[in-house]
């Protein structure tokens, strides 16, 4: 039967005139659309990089009209889930995508040419250990459940930029190591994706003005005390689940941390 565009709130064991002051919840039927799509891909029905079926045949399996379906894939693709490739298709995004890679990293360069994605990786740690409780609670993890910490520093153009300090639920990476870390020539996401179905598809991040401590100036080749942008981000996967917490300390001599508001 084809979706309806707004179902009536199930009411249960509600009495009559209780019912009456409970109003339907609506949905447009595109919104519908788009949450079987997301529903399919958080159950990895299509992988990332792979297309998805047509939207010819997507109007069919969902009994809805082609625009409809457009429309839905149109927010997936602007929320960069999917990816359309003119005369070839829609595909599921990978941070493999180079216009998708490095959407979460907001670091420029004072001068155009120098690209983020000349980054050079330095991989210093990676371990596993009971998450500190706050790292826990960030996660949503059971206090004493085990994470992978990941330190890394960003290199460009020949200078240390950014320290990392990364915290990923160890049940999802499982066989992690700097080994593998180092080894792949991707994007770090990239990695996840492919190699532990885990995909990165928002963040949101916390910015405050610090100063460098003796050990992380060293790091970064700045003097003790110099100012740095720290940048908290946490990374969610389908349905909204904490997959990585991440804390990082910019350099912002050679660059700016720059972001798009609407």
């Amino acid at each position: 039967m084809p979706l309806s565009s707004g179902a009536p709130l199930h009411v249960g064991a509600v009495g009559a005139a209780a019912a009456v002051t409970l109003a339907p919840s609506f949905s447009p039927l595109y919104q519908q659309i788009k949450t079987l799509i997301l529903r399919s891909l958080q159950g990895g029905e299509w992988r990332p990089g792979e297309a998805i079926p047509s939207e010819i045949d997507l109007a069919a399996r969902f009994k809805v009209s082609q625009g409809t379906v457009r429309k839905a894939v149109d927010e997936l693709a602007a929320e960069n889930l999917l990816v359309r490739r003119q005369g070839k298709g829609t595909f599921v995004a990978t941070h493999a995508e180079e216009q998708v890679q490095y959407r979460f990293l907001r670091l420029a360069p004072d001068v155009p040419d120098n690209t983020p994605g000349a980054a050079r990786r330095e991989f210093l740690d990676c371990r596993r250990l009971v998450a500190p409780p706050d790292v826990a609670a960030s996660l949503q993890l059971p206090i004493g459940e085990q994470v992978v910490e990941v330190r890394r520093v960003l290199h460009f153009s020949g200078h240390p930029v950014v320290l990392d300090d990364i915290w990923l639920p160890a049940h999802l990476f499982k066989g992690l190591t700097a080994e593998r870390l180092s080894e792949y020539r991707g994007p770090m996401y990239g990695l996840f994706e492919t190699e532990f179905g885990v995909r990165m598809i928002r963040a949101e991040e916390q910015l405050r003005a610090v100063s460098a401590q003796p050990s992380v100036a060293h790091l970064l080749q700045v003097e003790p005390g110099a100012p740095l942008l720290s940048v908290e981000r946490l990374a969610f996967t389908y349905g909204d689940q904490p997959v990585e917490l991440r804390r990082g300390l910019y350099r912002t001599d050679r660059h700016y941390y720059r972001n798009e508001l609407s």
